[in-house]
């Protein structure tokens, strides 16, 4: 049927009204697109740009330069060498596996580093280069290269390896350095981007740990462009980082490797300080061990060997081992009692070779006792029963403070690993710790270092370096950085009574001087050289009644780990004293047969500024002492002649 024209005309304003609604709907989409690309393009172009730039550019860290370790002298005992190394970039290098072999022909890859690196390949996206080997020698290299083209993939490059010139004779002090573990980043609340590089190493003990911000310094940076999936495709530019600091040491490169080779793998320990500076000159501990091996990688079977050893080779003993003193504590004993005016220079004490106190019997050292005894002879011949009457007298709590005086149970603010503070024990200490009340017999026990007391090497040096000054002597290690040296404090009078120190001083001259002297079989005959001394000799275990029963009765024939500790300290010269030396030979037995003849050839080589001479010497001991001397100039090289060697201030 025919529409009416009426019909018409209202399809057509219908269609009018739907096309202008649509029309107009289109145009302010239209305009809102222009508006927004007109921001775009104008007021948010600065920050799109930036965003495009991000997605094409990356910013990639540059590891910077360690700082050197060098001793007082200069002698550098950390160093950077080149390290030439090999790596490979899977999705150049095609199959991992072939890709190695073919590298297997070229430079000597074991089937555990084969393995070792494909499982390292696929841990990593296709274009991050993998380190296969380092510390390839140059030959390596030059093979590497001449093959370049048969091995796509596979490129050598040089980079920085740390080094340690001297090895063993500075590890415990030192330390190493090793990859940025887990551990390590945990330790951090945010770790910087820098310990995010694949391999980048870290001190982990001694100096390298202790300094480790120091030493590493700032990481520096490269732009370079990638790829859509992150390739680097070119260098646009590079700014290197700023290397780290150099730490100067107050150690003697010289004076610290014949104090290794005397202690001749013994599980021992010693110190030498400087009395007026506090500068440790040497810190030994020995056996040690090789940091080298750790940079590399150490193997099982290296570190189960070193794991494994009684005499604990990764234990730094100088600061870490913590023993009874024995008699080279009876000078805090004695100094307490003066101090406190509960006994004269010229009284006595009869010493019968034991006393009983609380019905217990307390023994000296020599069975058959040494007579009436004044302090001088009572140092100089180590009688324990003029010490346990002191003890008495004097108390525990002065005994402890006077401890507390000279240095010992506290642990010093040096940069060193683990360091043990002792015990320096006390009344409210035991009732805290073991919830007992302290004894008379726990005094008489402290009067001669045993019982609970103990004290490291390094605090034993630090009392003898105060009893020899009556200063509050604090050890020192860093002696500069980057070649600014820090002058050592003005050290504080300790106030010790100087005629009662004067005693103290004559009866450790007479232990290392006198006939009678516990010391006496290592004295030094050069008037200008002699010592101060005291030996010491702390029990580990006492022999039982049943192994008296078995015939046991001396400490040598008890296993080695049973033996007492022996100990020594000293400090020399006699007039106008410079340096203190304190040295532990663990089960050693005594020490006057153990320690103070190490402790005597200390004294000497640090006076003497090289190897010590002979005609300081007994005359019946130098024929020994000369050949022993040989082969420690052999083991470790010349060191200064004796007489010629460079000042040690």
């Amino acid at each position: 049927m025919k529409r009416s024209a009426r019909d018409n005309a209202e399809s057509v304003r219908t269609i009018t009204r739907r096309a202008a609604l649509l029309g107009g709907a289109q145009l302010v989409f239209a305009g809102a697109l222009v508006l927004r690309m007109r921001t775009m393009q104008l007021a948010e172009a600065d920050e799109y740009r930036l965003l495009a730039e991000e997605n094409r550019i990356n910013i990639r860290l540059l590891p910077p330069s360690r700082g050197l370790i060098q001793d007082r002298h200069g002698a550098i005992l950390a160093d950077n060498v080149q390290n030439y190394r090999v790596v490979l970039v899977r999705e150049d290098a095609g199959e991992p596996r072939a890709a190695l072999e073919r590298l297997a022909q070229v430079i000597p890859l074991s089937d555990a580093q084969i393995e070792r690196a494909e499982r390292d390949i696929m841990r990593h996206r296709p274009f991050v280069p993998v380190t296969i080997a380092d510390r390839l020698n140059w030959e390596e290299v030059a093979r590497i290269a001449a093959n370049a083209p048969a091995m796509p993939g596979i490129t050598p490059e040089v980079g920085l390896s740390r080094h340690y010139p001297f090895g063993p004779e500075f590890a415990h002090v030192v330390g190493y350095v090793g990859p940025v573990s887990e551990a390590d980043l945990a330790e951090r609340e945010n770790p910087e981007p820098l310990l995010m590089i694949p391999r980048f190493q870290i001190g982990k003990i001694g100096i390298e740990r202790e300094m480790e911000e120091m030493l590493r310094g700032s990481a520096g940076h490269r732009r370079v462009e990638v790829n859509a999936v992150g390739r680097e495709m070119r260098e646009l530019d590079r700014q290197e980082g700023d290397p780290g600091h150099n730490v100067q040491l107050t150690l003697d490169r010289d004076l610290q490797a014949f104090t290794m080779a005397r202690l001749n793998e013994e599980s021992a320990s010693a110190v030498i300080m400087e009395v007026a500076t506090g500068d440790i000159l040497a810190i030994a501990s020995s056996p040690s061990f090789d940091p080298n091996l750790f940079v590399r990688g150490i193997t099982v079977a290296d570190f189960g060997g070193l794991r494994e050893n009684p005499f604990r080779p990764l234990s730094n003993k100088s600061v870490q081992g913590a023993y009874p003193p024995g008699s080279t504590f009876k000078m805090v004993t004695a100094l307490a009692a003066f101090e406190a005016d509960l006994i004269t220079p010229d009284e006595r004490v009869h010493c019968g070779g034991h006393i009983e106190v609380s019905g217990r019997r307390f023994h000296c050292w020599r069975r058959g006792g040494h007579g009436r005894m004044n302090l001088v002879a009572a140092l100089s011949e180590s009688c324990d029963v003029y010490f346990y009457e002191l003890a008495q007298r004097v108390g525990i709590e002065r005994i402890n403070a006077m401890a507390t005086k000279l240095g010992l149970g506290q642990r010093y603010q040096l940069p060193l690993s683990a360091m043990s503070e002792g015990l320096n024990p006390s009344r409210q200490w035991k009732r805290d710790r073991r919830g007992e009340e302290w004894l008379v017999g726990d005094t008489i026990n402290a009067a001669i270092g045993q019982g609970f007391v103990l004290s490291t090497p390094l605090q034993l040096a630090v009392m003898t370096a105060r009893l020899a000054t009556n200063r509050e002597v604090l050890p020192r290690l860093v002696h500069g950085i980057d070649g600014d040296d820090t002058a050592p404090p003005e050290y504080a009078p300790l106030g010790l009574p100087p005629d009662v120190l004067s005693l103290v001083h004559r009866g450790m001259w007479e232990c290392a001087n006198h006939t009678r002297g516990t010391a006496y079989s290592s004295r030094i005959v050069d008037e200008s050289m002699q010592m101060c001394g005291k030996t010491g000799t702390s029990q580990v275990f006492s022999i039982t009644a049943a192994e008296r029963a078995e015939g046991i009765r001396s400490q040598e024939q008890l296993p080695w780990n049973r033996r007492n500790h022996a100990l020594f300290v000293a400090f020399a010269p006699e007039t106008e004293p410079r340096y203190a030396v304190s040295v532990v030979v663990e089960h050693g037995g005594g020490g006057s047969t153990s320690a103070a003849p190490i402790g005597r050839d200390l004294a000497l080589a640090v006076q003497a500024g090289g190897l010590p001479p002979i005609e300081a010497y007994p005359q019946p001991q130098r024929n020994r002492i000369e050949t022993m001397l040989r082969e420690i100039s052999i083991r470790i090289g010349p060191l200064g002649a004796p007489g010629s060697a460079r000042s040690r201030a």
